[in-house]
């Protein structure tokens, strides 16, 4: 990447444009294209954005931009294969964790909320109590009605009587 750097300050510097002339010329930072000249492939997150700007500033110098493509393809090429398979696998993985994090769940899809055994162990004992209150209220009101029916049928039959 060092070398392509150096071929584009080269013919920038042969062409007699300044840093901020090209970069006001081909719409790039001119942070991103002393980057570029300096090889620095790490201040880039985006492989493919690094390729165009690259692309674009050999057009704007006059130099064949697919010739500096495919140096730049060949510099990837060699320096990726230099990673070992593990740490690729590792990367990849904490991406993934990372996008797992990202999503956003709708209300309608989120998993439910697990109790454990106990909760329900003690709900079910709650409905069972209200049950047998709800039960004994009621044959206390059927066995109250019938008192109140039987005191008053025998007070009219002693009131018959007298």
């Amino acid at each position: 990447m060092f070398t392509i750097g150096k071929m584009l300050k080269e013919a920038r510097e042969e062409a007699g444009v300044s840093l901020e002339e090209a970069s006001n010329d081909i719409q790039i930072k001119a942070v991103i294209l002393e980057n570029i000249e300096e090889g620095n492939t790490g201040a880039f997150k985006d492989i493919f954005e690094l390729k165009d700007h690259i692309q674009t500033y050999a057009k704007y110098l006059g130099l064949d931009g697919r010739k500096i493509i495919d140096e730049f393809n060949e510099y990837m090429f060699e320096y990726t294969s230099k990673i070992p398979l593990k740490e690729i696998e590792k990367k990849v993985m904490e991406q993934n964790r990372e996008k797992e994090e990202e999503k956003v769940v709708s209300p309608y899809t989120k998993p439910m909320k697990k109790y454990p055994k106990k909760y329900y162990i003690v709900m079910y004992f709650i409905l069972i109590l209200i049950a047998i209150v709800i039960v004994v209220w009621s044959v206390g009101q059927i066995v109250s009605t019938e008192y109140y029916d039987i005191k008053k049928e025998g007070m009219r039959w002693i009131n018959e009587l007298s």
